[in-house]
């Protein structure tokens, strides 16, 4: 799945083609919300939550998720989609642009007010523009409420807090210097997790080029995540990997230095 950074430029791209325009074209592919037309309708803006996409348009909200494959797609009218035409969910056009949702997780349309029966679950968001101290607080609880959790899976929790995904929770956890398969209760100073986790996440927020060595340049930009069998960049030992998950079905590919990481 992407990493929240990946989601929140979407949604802001969106917005910034699409919030204040009529919706000239209302095309939702997904047999549950066919009959769903808001022509007509102002999309008044498009906001992330998370790893979630809002659209807000009228008194609805199109709320999409991109699983592993999903991705939309910002087209002037009459340009060639760079996908093919059976892979749209959703197709929403306005007099200045075409907005297209290829191979979407999910994609549902539901009132605005309900907007939490989707979203509500979730912790707070790392990227949310009112992120502050009661935010890392809170986050801080959550990951603390289950003390024998590994705390690789505890933060990709998105009910403890919101946006990560498995590349940063590997590299916070080399950067803070503990094991993922440590236990919550064991990691000091979750504080500094969430605050070094808030300062990752949103230093990448606006840009493709993902870092967290705060080198953009290719192979040289992440410690250990998908660094299996290369050395450290700090200490030269050879990088380790696994897989950890809260089950079977949610095991995700681990990696860290035996070395740097306790």
């Amino acid at each position: 799945m992407p990493e929240g950074d990946t989601v929140y430029r979407a949604a802001k791209h969106l917005n910034d083609a699409l919030a204040g325009s009529v919706l000239t074209g209302c095309d939702i592919r997904v047999p549950k919300f066919a009959t769903v037309d808001l022509t007509g309708e102002v999309v008044d803006d498009v906001v992330s939550r998370g790893k979630h996409i809002l659209m807000r348009v009228g008194e609805f909200s199109i709320h999409s998720h991109l699983k592993m494959e999903g991705t939309w797609h910002i087209y002037k009218p009459e340009t060639r989609w760079r996908k093919p035409a059976w892979q749209a969910r959703a197709v929403l056009k306005t007099a200045d642009y075409t907005a297209v949702g290829f191979e979407l997780g999910l994609l549902e349309v539901l009132r605005r007010d309900d907007e939490d029966s989707v979203v509500g679950y979730l912790g707070p968001d790392l990227l949310g523009p009112d992120w502050g101290e009661v935010d890392a607080a809170e986050a801080e609880r959550r990951l603390a409420r289950e003390p024998a959790r590994e705390i690789d899976v505890a933060l990709l929790d998105q009910r403890n807090l919101a946006g990560l995904g498995n590349v940063f929770a590997n590299e916070l956890c080399f950067l803070r210097g503990v094991l993922p398969t440590r236990p919550v209760a064991e990691v000091p100073k979750l504080d500094a997790v969430v605050a070094l986790a808030h300062r990752l996440i949103t230093a990448n927020r606006d840009r493709v080029e993902r870092t967290t060595t705060g080198d953009t340049r290719p192979g040289k930009q992440v410690w250990v995540y998908n660094r299996a069998g290369q050395p450290c960049r700090r200490c030269g030992t050879r990088i380790l990997a696994g897989k950890l998950g809260a089950n079977e079905l949610s095991l995700r590919d681990t990696y860290w230095c035996p070395h740097c990481q306790t």
